[in-house]
């Protein structure tokens, strides 16, 4: 008689109190990787000077290594330690918009290593608005390297369930902050000389920046050695195929096997086997905040098909866009 051993990871989703913080920061100090939240989304975070430490998030996500991080600092000191950040316009933004959704790129320092930046000769920073992130950056003792903490290319995530769902056996620590508030990832502009670029639209309008310098760039998407996370041109993408509205033609759809997701209700009147709607009063925000949220919900639906409203890119509707193209691109 042969006897079968079946070794299950548990998945470990824990609140985030003191104690919780302090096991995670432990992690963090032994080289190992945690998700925790953020306002934008949540993140899989390393020591950002352990190279070691920082190998095991591209191993984790199955994330390219041409595809660099982001540094959460949880002082302003801290960005002096990663970063040159003498320059008067890097002093206005973060006296604005920090902490917050908006990821600074900078000519990087000595102490963060080359796996944290692909090689690049910046460094993206930024101080997450969320107190269980910025307690856990200060528990460690350290920056803390993290891309999103879902499965390279795929939905991020948003909920402490939506790690787990994606990448619930491969770590074991998962703390939970509730539900993201912003919803989308950090506006990244990229501050070199004089020159203000926006490299990723995200969870602060562009015309937020632009009342505070005018002169801002928009960077065309790079595929090959992007500057910094989310310019590829296919990402955050649902494992069920994703168009938009205006792409589809219902007389070859089978309704019943087609979720939508709506931005306010008001473009469609065929019953679909499952709707979910953004927001239905217009608002930007409300929108951002649930976009994940409900694409995680439609890919646990039995379709075969996501069919997405096109959103007018101006405010929030240009992150929400990104990602909405993004996701399509990868099924086209």
């Amino acid at each position: 008689m042969s006897f079968i051993c079946i070794f299950v990871i548990k998945i470990m989703i824990y609140n985030s109190d003191k104690h919780n913080i302090t096991l995670a920061a432990e992690a963090i100090k032994n080289g190992d990787v945690v998700a925790f939240p953020t306002e934008t989304v949540y993140g899989l975070g390393a020591d950002c000077t352990n190279p070691i430490a920082v190998s095991k998030i591209f191993e984790v996500k199955n994330r390219p290594s041409f595809n660099p991080l982001i540094v959460h600092v949880s002082k302003f000191s801290q960005l002096e330690e990663v970063s040159f950040a003498e320059n008067e316009n890097v002093k206005k933004l973060i006296n604005k918009f920090w902490p917050g959704p908006l990821t600074l790129v900078l000519p990087k320092k000595n102490i963060i290593p080359d796996i944290v930046t692909s090689g690049h000769p910046t460094v993206a920073v930024r101080m997450p608005n969320h107190p269980v992130a910025l307690k856990l950056i200060d528990a460690a003792g350290v920056p803390i390297a993290a891309p999103s903490a879902n499965s390279f290319g795929f939905l991020s995530p948003t909920s402490a369930e939506h790690v787990a769902k994606q990448l619930g056996n491969k770590i074991s620590i998962i703390l939970d902050g509730g539900q993201s508030d912003v919803g989308v990832e950090s506006t990244i502009i990229e501050l070199i000389n004089n020159r203000v670029t926006i490299l990723r639209p995200g969870g602060l309008p562009i015309e937020e920046i632009r009342k505070i310098i005018p002169s801002v760039d928009v960077e065309q998407k790079d595929t090959l050695a992007p500057k910094a996370p989310g310019m590829l041109l296919q990402h955050y993408a649902p494992k069920i195929e994703l168009k938009f509205l205006d792409e589809v033609n219902f007389n070859d759809l089978d309704i019943n096997k087609v979720g939508y997701l709506s931005f306010n209700g008001n473009k469609v009147e065929q019953k679909f086997k499952v709707t979910r709607v953004l927001t239905k009063t217009n608002n930007l925000r409300e929108a951002a905040a649930n976009l994940f949220k409900y694409l995680h919900e439609l890919e646990n639906e039995n379709i075969q098909l996501i069919i997405a409203d096109r959103i007018a890119e101006t405010g929030l509707g240009i992150a929400i866009m990104d990602r909405l193209t993004k996701a399509a691109n990868r099924y086209r």
